[in-house]
C-alpha cells in the first residue's frame, strides 16, 4: 500500500484524559507512602522526599551540600562502597534539592528494591560527613561556579531572581565563593540532624511493584522511630525588596543576557490556566510571537522564551534570551512592541487554538511512563492542590477566550510592573 502523503492523517480533539491516582498508605511510624502502580516493566523508581530545602537553612549552602554529602559515607561505609553497593544492583541513586525540600531517587529492577532500602535508611540514618569529602565538594562547587560566573546567562538569572525577591529571600539567595568558603562540617552535621535524620519525609514509589515491595519499605522505614521536632523553613511572604532595573557592563563578553519579569502566582491562583495560555501565545513555544519576530523576523537570536516558573509559595514570570550587544536595546524594544499588541488587539481564533492544542500535546505527551505520571501526582500532593487538578487540565486550557488573553495580558504584562535585567551591554 502507498501512503498519500498530500493526505493528512485523521486527527481528533483530546479532550480529556484519567491520570491513575497515587495510592496512600502509612507506614507503622506513621510515614506517608504513595504508590503509583502502572507500567509493564518490572521497573521502579522510589523517592525519599525530606523537608530540607534551602529555605530551611541557616546559613546558605547547607541543603546543597548535605544533598552532595549524603553518599559520601556513614557509619559502615565510605563513599566508594555506597557507590559500589547500588552499582551491583544495577540501580542509580541521585540526591537533589531545591528551595522546598531534598530528594534521594533510586531508579532499579523492582525485584533489587528491598536488598536497596537498606543502603538508603544508613544513609539518612547514620551518615557521617566526612571532613575529606566535604572539602572536595567545596572545591568542586568553587570550581563550578567560577566558570559559570564567566556566562552572562548565570548572572542574568542570578542577579533576576535576587532583584524580585531579595538577595536573603529562600527563592532569591544565592551561594558565593564566600559563602562556600565559611560552609563547615558542624553546620552540615547540624542541617542533616535536624532535617533528615530521624525526621519525618514521604515517599513516592511508581513503576511495576506488588505488596512485597510496600512490606519491605515498611520493614526498613516504618520502624525507624521519629522525631517530630526539625527546623522550621523561612517565611517566603514577607515584604518583597526594592525591585530596580540592572545593567551589568561586561566588556569582554560578545553577547547580552536578557532577562525580564516579575513575581506571579502559583498554579492554586484563579488566573493560572489563563495566564498559561497567554504567556504560550506571547513567547511560550517555537510558534509564539517572540520567536517569530526575534528570531524568525529579525535574527536577533537563536532563542527566545517567555515562561511562568510556579513555586510552593509564589512564582515568576522570565523572559530570556541572549543576543549581540547591537541588538540588545532593539531586543528590548520588539518585546515591549509585542505586549502592547497583546494587550490592545484581540488573538486570533486560529493562533489560539494552535496554542491550545500545542500545550494539550505536549500534557498528554509528558505521561508516557509510570515515573511521569508520578510526576504529576507528587505536584498534586507536595503543592496542595485539587485531587481532580489533572483531570480538569485540558478542559481548564480549552475555556480560555480571545478576550480572557487580552485581560491577562493587560493584567500582567505591563512592562512597569517588570524588572529588567541586562548583562554584557546595551
Amino acid at each position: 500500500m502507498i501512503l498519500d502523503r498530500t493526505i493528512a492523517p485523521p486527527s481528533k480533539k483530546i479532550e480529556h484524559i484519567n491520570i491513575p491516582k497515587a495510592e496512600i498508605i502509612f507506614l507503622d511510624n506513621q510515614i506517608p507512602v504513595y504508590a503509583i502502580r502502572a507500567g509493564e516493566q518490572a521497573v521502579s523508581r522510589l523517592e525519599l522526599i525530606f523537608e530540607a530545602g534551602s529555605r530551611f537553612e541557616t546559613n546558605t549552602g547547607e541543603s546543597l551540600f548535605t544533598s552532595k554529602m549524603l553518599a559520601e559515607g556513614t557509619k559502615n561505609k565510605n563513599g566508594t562502597e555506597i557507590s559500589e553497593y547500588f552499582d551491583q544492583f544495577g540501580a542509580f541513586l541521585e540526591i537533589n534539592q531545591s528551595a522546598e525540600r531534598l530528594v534521594m531517587t533510586v531508579h532499579g529492577m523492582t525485584k533489587h528494591l528491598p536488598k536497596l532500602l537498606p543502603m538508603l535508611q544508613e544513609m539518612i540514618s547514620e551518615s557521617v560527613i566526612p571532613e575529606k569529602e566535604l572539602l572536595m565538594q567545596k572545591n568542586i562547587a568553587s570550581q563550578t561556579l567560577k566558570v559559570n560566573l564567566e556566562k552572562t546567562a548565570y548572572i542574568a538569572g542570578q542577579v533576576f531572581r535576587e532583584q524580585i525577591y531579595g538577595a536573603t529571600h529562600p527563592y532569591g539567595k544565592s551561594l558565593t565563593l564566600p559563602l562556600i568558603e565559611n560552609i563547615n562540617r558542624d553546620s552540615i552535621q547540624e542541617f542533616y540532624q535536624n532535617q533528615i535524620q530521624a525526621r519525618q519525609f514521604k515517599i513516592f514509589i511508581s513503576g511495576k511493584f506488588d505488596d512485597e515491595a510496600i512490606k519491605a519499605l515498611n520493614q526498613t522505614f516504618g520502624q525507624i522511630a521519629l522525631k517530630n521536632v526539625g527546623r522550621k523553613g523561612h517565611e517566603t511572604d514577607f515584604l518583597p525588596a526594592k525591585i530596580e532595573n540592572m545593567l551589568i557592563e561586561r566588556p569582554e563578553n560578545l553577547q547580552s543576557s536578557i532577562r525580564l519579569g516579575r513575581k506571579l502566582f502559583n498554579r492554586s491562583h484563579p488566573d493560572f490556566f489563563k495566564f498559561l495560555v497567554t504567556n504560550t501565545i506571547f513567547g511560550g513555544y517555537f510558534g509564539s510571537r517572540l520567536m517569530k519576530n526575534i528570531r524568525e523576523d529579525k535574527g536577533f537570536t537563536y532563542g527566545i522564551s517567555s515562561s511562568l516558573v510556579p513555586q510552593k509559595d509564589g512564582g515568576y514570570l522570565v523572559m530570556g534570551t541572549d543576543v549581540k550587544k547591537e541588538f540588545t536595546q532593539q531586543t528590548l524594544n520588539e518585546i515591549f512592541k509585542e505586549i502592547k499588541i497583546l494587550q490592545t488587539e484581540n488573538v486570533g481564533e486560529n493562533e489560539l487554538e494552535t496554542a491550545k492544542n500545542y500545550m494539550i500535546g505536549s500534557f498528554v505527551g509528558s505521561l508516557n511512563t509510570p515515573f511521569e505520571v508520578a510526576d504529576r501526582q507528587k505536584i498534586i500532593l507536595l503543592d496542595e492542590l485539587p485531587s481532580d487538578y489533572y483531570e480538569n487540565y485540558i478542559k481548564n486550557l480549552r475555556a480560555v477566550s480571545a478576550s480572557e488573553v487580552m485581560e491577562i495580558a493587560n493584567k500582567y504584562y505591563n512592562p512597569e510592573d517588570m524588572c529588567e535585567v541586562v548583562v554584557g551591554g546595551k
